[in-house]
């Protein structure tokens, strides 16, 4: 048996897959978790990554190995490589003004989405960039490079500075049309250009796990080149051109795999490049599974009682509506933003009608992100924590109104970088694994539900 890992260091934990490279069966697995926080000591993401191999039992047999990651995070090396300050990671608004003067300073969105393919905001790199150097000039003027989560493991694990497509196209600074680095907007955001990773391409090796790693069991593992954690959901979900897949994880993202590349000038649409040479249109939401979290812990509750109390209640709830702009929101790009309740009344102050409303603001907030995409798809693929919720699976169809499939759990980030790394090691396509069992939910659409969120959203 040929085994391959895939690993997922995301904003909250990091976790390891080792896959047969077949048949994508899973043989073992390990997690660890990473610091709470919006700007985190990548040595964090390597003493976890390190304790999730060893969890997962080491890499023994482990012939090739691929890292996904959370986007955008702004990582700084000095001229010896050392990391200069905390990464500043996605979910970090304090570049929001930053990323308000870039658009200006290029002449507009339209100017950027042309450029890049996305309109930059608080989460972009570039912007996080723009706010270090103004704010922060000494630990600017020590960064030598720049690279991204992924891009920080795959250097640490094997010594080569490189990138992905999937990744370098959530800077800001590099463009999925014309496949090159942006650097004239690098320079007016930062001042200077830095070192940047090498950009590869799907099947291009990454160099091998280095002995001086110092990971547990690895013999002459070669490393594919690793992606976001957006484009590694997609190659482990197994999306195809004409699906829309909608993840609700620590953020909310609805994206599709496109056989060209985006440019939306409204800012809704990022136009990233996937890990396959394709495309991959994406709405991303700051709010997201948190939402739930935080519904639950109002009412003294479980997630799973939440959602018992939610399929309790009417659909609409009774006119009371959750608006859930708990972190500020991305799309719409509203950073300073807050949650609020519309309709509360004493017939709608109850447990049911204030978990329903949670869990219909939740996926009313996503299919908005779904609607920005202009897409017809029959189906909608629905991943990450928060589906794991029934009342989400069963509320979901009537409020996106087609049918919600949803794959059988698993670590979807983790799957797509084994799946990755198994491409790595032959094949002209990422191997055909074979798929669990996925369950389907439909319901009859509630227009109405939507109607009354699209009334209130926008009232704080």
């Amino acid at each position: 048996m040929t085994l391959v890992a895939g690993v997922d260091s995301s904003t909250q934990s990091c976790k390891v897959v080792i896959r047969d490279a077949r048949t994508g069966a899973l043989v073992r697995q390990g997690r660890a978790p990473h610091p709470e926080g919006t700007e985190v000591d990548p040595g964090a993401w390597w003493d976890a990554l390190q304790e999730a191999i060893a969890r997962a039992g080491g890499l023994d047999g482990v012939e090739a190995m691929s890292v996904g990651a959370q986007q955008h995070g702004m990582v700084c090396l000095d001229e010896s490589g050392d990391v200069v300050r905390k990464a500043l990671l996605w979910n970090d608004t304090r570049s929001a003004g930053a990323a308000a003067d870039l658009v200006k300073e290029l002449g507009g969105p339209e100017v950027w989405a042309e450029a890049v393919g996305s309109v930059p905001v608080a989460s972009f790199t570039v912007t996080k960039l723009r706010w270090l150097a103004e704010h922060e000039p000494d630990s600017a003027r020590r960064t030598a490079r720049v690279c991204l989560p992924h891009d920080w493991l795959t250097w640490r694990l094997g010594g080569e500075f490189v990138t992905d497509r999937g990744d370098a196209s959530g800077t800001g600074y590099w463009s999925p049309a014309t496949g090159t680095y942006r650097t004239d907007l690098l320079q007016t955001a930062f001042g200077a250009v830095p070192g940047l990773p090498e950009v590869l391409g799907p099947r291009d090796p990454a160099g091998e796990v280095r002995p001086a790693a110092g990971v547990s069991g690895a013999g002459a593992v070669r490393l594919a080149p690793g992606t976001g954690d957006n484009m590694a959901a997609a190659l482990g979900v197994g999306a195809l051109p004409g699906d829309v897949v909608v993840s609700i994880g620590t953020s909310g993202t609805a994206f599709a795999v496109a056989a060209s590349p985006s440019a939306d000038p409204s800012g809704s649409v990022a136009g990233f490049a996937d890990a396959t040479g394709r495309f991959l249109p994406l709405v991303a939401t700051l709010n997201a599974a948190r939402v739930l979290d935080a519904a639950a812990r109002m009412l003294g509750v479980g997630l799973d009682e939440l959602g018992r109390l939610a399929l309790e209640a009417p659909s609409g709830a009774g006119g009371l509506v959750h608006v859930p702009y708990l972190e500020g929101e991305r799309t719409p790009n509203l950073p300073t933003a807050t949650g609020s309740l519309h309709g509360l009344t004493l017939a709608t102050s109850t447990p049911a009608h204030l978990a329903r409303a949670a869990v219909e603001g939740l996926l009313c907030h996503l299919a908005d992100a779904f609607d920005a995409l202009g897409l017809d798809p029959a189906r909608v693929l629905l991943i990450g924590g928060g589906a794991r919720s029934e009342a989400v699976r069963r509320i979901a169809p009537a409020v996106f109104g087609r049918p919600v499939v949803v794959p059988e759990p698993g670590e979807y980030v983790a799957d797509g970088a084994a799946r990755q790394a198994a491409w790595l090691l032959g094949g002209d396509e990422p191997p055909a694994w074979e798929a669990g069992k996925a369950e389907h939910y439909e319901a009859d659409p509630a227009p109405e539900v939507r109607a009354r969120y699209a009334e209130v959203r926008g009232l704080g």
